[in-house]
């Protein structure tokens, strides 16, 4: 008789967003968390910024930032593998799941990125045209400028 029995129908997801970023906000939460409690010098101003687990849950990828900057990077890799056994074992007892990711730390190149790109552009402002800066002979199509580099434009064209 089992064997006529059909397979019934999984129920849809109640969770507005899918498994896999659910598990990396929560893995996000649990290890920020572990970091707090830890009491090296060198975790003290890191944040966690994101998670990447692959979909098959062996590997996460911990993203990390610090208000130290980049010099700080090495010591910090440093004290997260050292404290790596630690944080698995703190994911394993609070996140529900079958497997536990087995953790790697990088910087997260993408906030420095946008920061350099910041930064330049705060350094180096683009030179804004404003009606201050035209006279009003070039505003009125009498500047001379003008009228040369369209004649110059349309001699140099296809003869």
């Amino acid at each position: 008789m089992a064997k006529n029995m059909k397979r019934r129908a999984a129920a849809p997801s109640q969770h507005r967003y899918p498994r896999e970023a659910r598990l990396n906000q929560s893995l996000r939460q649990v290890i920020a968390e572990e970091l707090v409690a830890i009491d090296d010098e060198h975790l003290d101003l890191v944040t966690i910024t994101s998670i990447d687990v692959d979909p098959e849950m062996n590997r996460a990828i911990v993203f990390f930032d610090s208000l130290n900057g980049e010099e700080a990077d090495a010591e910090i890799l440093e004290a997260l593998t050292r404290y790596r056994v630690r944080l698995q074992s703190s994911v394993a007892r609070q996140i529900r799941s079958k497997k536990t990711p087995i953790l790697e730390f990088r910087p997260d190149e993408v906030i420095r990125s946008a920061e350099r790109i910041e930064r330049i552009l705060r350094d180096n402002p683009s030179p804004a045209v404003t009606e201050s800066n035209l006279d009003e002979s070039s505003i009125d199509g009498d500047d001379d400028n003008v009228n040369e580099v369209a004649v110059l434009d349309i001699a140099d064209g296809p003869a």
